[in-house]
Parts: structure tokens; C-alpha cells; sequence
């Protein structure tokens, strides 16, 4: 086969595995849309279990209480179909990869999605409820704490992809090790500052309060630590052998 034709073809397998994932994408989009005005009531639970008593979410745009509920179906479908997309991804990548190629990558995508996840299940259930508590306790005397129901969805998304990234850094530090950038002892002497740096990323990332920015910079160091315990358990053994 020559090259002009090796390219006609991998063309076409990509072309069959994109189609794959927007025809799935799609599909759930479709099943999810009759139902995205209660997802966003899900959503905003954390926010609307603060508010004072008769406290409510507002509209300030004639359409938006018809497209926030959309948009946010729309990138829930993304979520659920995310599997599937990722295998039409590794189908059409898998075949070019040697086999310790795909020992090592598959559990690391797989890692990452669940990682990713988690870290948004953290903000749901742990982060935003703290963060509400302490926003609506502060508010002053006679200011009733209302946010525009986009602004709101714009705010969670923000700290989904926050807190999602953030939690990839397990996943940093076993391909950093894999790849020989460092070692596990560096990334040990290393920990003062992986600290440090860790809190001044919560403090970039989240709202202007303790609470968020402690509760983002404590789970980057612990997770640091996960990666640096799993990369000892991966190389280390490899390493004694070698010396």
C-alpha cells in the first residue's frame, strides 16, 4: 500500500470513529433533553440548601431559562458518552501504539477519566456546599443572596474543571516518572514546595475565601502523594534490578 493510500485509509477509519462518537453523543444529548430543567434543579441543590428561607435563583435574560437547563444537558451527554468517545479514540489510535505502549497508556486514560470524575463528585458534595455556607453567613444584614442561574452554571463549571484538573496530578507524576523527567527521590525533596505551590493554585483557581482554597490545595498534595507512592510501586523494583 503506498503512502497516499495509507493516509486515504486512515482518513476514512477516522472519519468512521468521529461519526461513532457524535452519533452516541447525540443519542444521549436526545434522551437527556426532556429532562434538563430538573438536572439543573440537581445542580443547584448545593446553592438553594443555603439560602435563607423564601431564598431563590433568578433569570436576568428572557431566554436563559430555557438555554442554561440545554447547555448544561449538553455537557452532561458529553459526560456520559465520554466512555464511548475515548474508545472510538483508542480504536483509532491503538493500532499505530507497541504493545508496552498500550500496557501503560490504557490504565492511564482510564485513571484520568475516573480521577476527572471524582473530582467533580468532591466539588458536588464536599466543596460547594462549604463555599455557600460560607458566602451566604457573610453576607451583610439585609442583602438577600441571589445569583443569576447562568452566572451559577458558569461558576460550578468553572470549579468542576478546577478541581478535575487538579486531581490529574497523580497522573503527572507517574508519567513524569515514567518518562525518566524525575525521579521519586527529587519529587520527595521536592515536597516543601509541591506544598506551597499547591495552595497558590487553590488560591488562583477558586473564589476568594479559605475554605475553597484549602479544600482544593489539600486533596493536590495528598494526591501527590498517591502518585508518588504508586511510581515507587511501578519503577522502583525495575530500578534495584538495573543498579
Amino acid at each position: 500500500m503506498s503512502s497516499q493510500q495509507a493516509l486515504i485509509a486512515h482518513l476514512i477509519e477516522l472519519r468512521v470513529r468521529l461519526t461513532h462518537a457524535m452519533v452516541c453523543y447525540m443519542l444521549v444529548f436526545i434522551c437527556l433533553f426532556p429532562w434538563a430543567s430538573d438536572m439543573y434543579a440537581v445542580l443547584a441543590q448545593p446553592l438553594l440548601a443555603k439560602l435563607p428561607q423564601g431564598g431563590q435563583m433568578i433569570a436576568t435574560d428572557v431566554t436563559t431559562p430555557f438555554f442554561v437547563p440545554i447547555k448544561l444537558a449538553m455537557m452532561a451527554a458529553f459526560l456520559i458518552a465520554l466512555p464511548y468517545i475515548l474508545l472510538q479514540m483508542w480504536k483509532f489510535v491503538a493500532p499505530g501504539l507497541y504493545a508496552h505502549e498500550k500496557r501503560f497508556l490504557l490504565p492511564i486514560i482510564i485513571a484520568s477519566v475516573l480521577l476527572f470524575l471524582a473530582g467533580m463528585a468532591f466539588v458536588y458534595f464536599a466543596v460547594l456546599p462549604a463555599v455557600f455556607g460560607f458566602i451566604t453567613a457573610s453576607a451583610p444584614i439585609g442583602v438577600a443572596v441571589m445569583t443569576d442561574i447562568d452566572k451559577y452554571l458558569s461558576f460550578v463549571l468553572g470549579m468542576f474543571m478546577a478541581f478535575g484538573v487538579a486531581f490529574q496530578v497523580p497522573i503527572a507524576v507517574v508519567v513524569m516518572v515514567h518518562l525518566g523527567w524525575v525521579t521519586t527521590e527529587k519529587l520527595r525533596e521536592s515536597r516543601p514546595y509541591v506544598i506551597v505551590g499547591a495552595f497558590v493554585v487553590g488560591a488562583v483557581l477558586t473564589p476568594p475565601d479559605v475554605i475553597s482554597q484549602f479544600m482544593l490545595a489539600m486533596p493536590m498534595w495528598l494526591l501527590f502523594e498517591v502518585g508518588v507512592f504508586v511510581s515507587d510501586r511501578m519503577y522502583l523494583p525495575v530500578q534495584k534490578v538495573a543498579s
